[in-house]
């Protein structure tokens, strides 16, 4: 390995989006392992493209730890307003990647409706990090989404108290049209989320809590079934 494959901690931070401590606790943890040089850390500067090509593994470490850490800021959409000028930033790369118009509107459409439920339904409730991970990567046909936010269960058991648990909010919020005000256009918005999936060649991984959805192109059946870990929040990944 020569010196000018590797970059100092303090470069790999700026390119990362994250703090210099950040990085430390992800050597710390494997994370992101560094290389060590006289005790100074630096980094392989293909490790970090990796990194962040690796956008499902980045999402769920964020939406699943118990404190909230840091994510790249490429992939940080604090408000509303940053979240839809990325939608469109993302509908342009692919509109140059040729994907075919009637999957590509279908994709930001998609997209969109999880992302901005994130939004409408956590506006002033978020947990602790407010705003939503959105990454894509043309190369893997994949788009991720995820939030630190109240989740499905909480959603809708102000309106529909029987709700005792992830399994049974995420089947209701994907199959069952509720009437009323916010916070039921989640439920609505993921039902047609649903549909444009089942007759479309996407697939969808949906988690809320500790139970996830699965639709794929090989089993275009809507599955739920309970997860080994729990995240905070809701999490999305959509492949085409």
């Amino acid at each position: 390995m020569n010196s000018e494959s590797l970059i100092s901690i303090g470069e790999a931070a700026k390119r990362l989006g994250v703090s210099i401590d950040t990085l430390r606790r992800w050597d710390k943890s494997k994370k992101l392992p560094a290389i060590r040089k006289n005790n100074i850390r630096y980094y392989i500067e293909k490790d970090i493209d990796v990194f962040l090509n690796d956008l499902s593994v980045i999402a769920f470490d964020w939406a699943s730890t118990e404190i909230a850490t840091e994510m790249p800021q490429i992939f940080y959409c604090q408000d509303s307003s940053i979240f839809q000028a990325r939608l469109m930033k993302m509908q342009d790369s692919f509109i140059k990647a040729l994907v075919p118009d009637n999957i590509l509107f279908l994709l930001s459409s998609i997209t969109g409706e999880i992302g901005n439920n994130s939004f409408d339904h956590n506006l002033g409730n978020w947990l602790d990090v407010p705003g939503i991970f959105f990454g894509y990567d043309i190369n893997k046909r994949e788009i991720v989404l995820a939030d630190r936010g109240q989740g499905l269960l909480k959603t809708l058991q102000r309106v529909k108290t029987n709700l005792n648990n992830h399994k049974d909010a995420l089947n209701t919020a994907f199959t069952e049209s509720i009437s009323g005000r916010s916070p039921e256009n989640r439920g609505n918005g993921l039902k047609y989320v649903r549909k444009s999936v089942l007759n479309n060649p996407i697939d969808l991984f949906y988690q809320s809590g500790d139970y996830q959805l699965e639709i794929t192109r090989e089993k275009p059946v809507m599955e739920i079934k309970k997860s080994k870990q729990f995240i905070r929040g809701c999490m999305a990944i959509i492949k085409f």
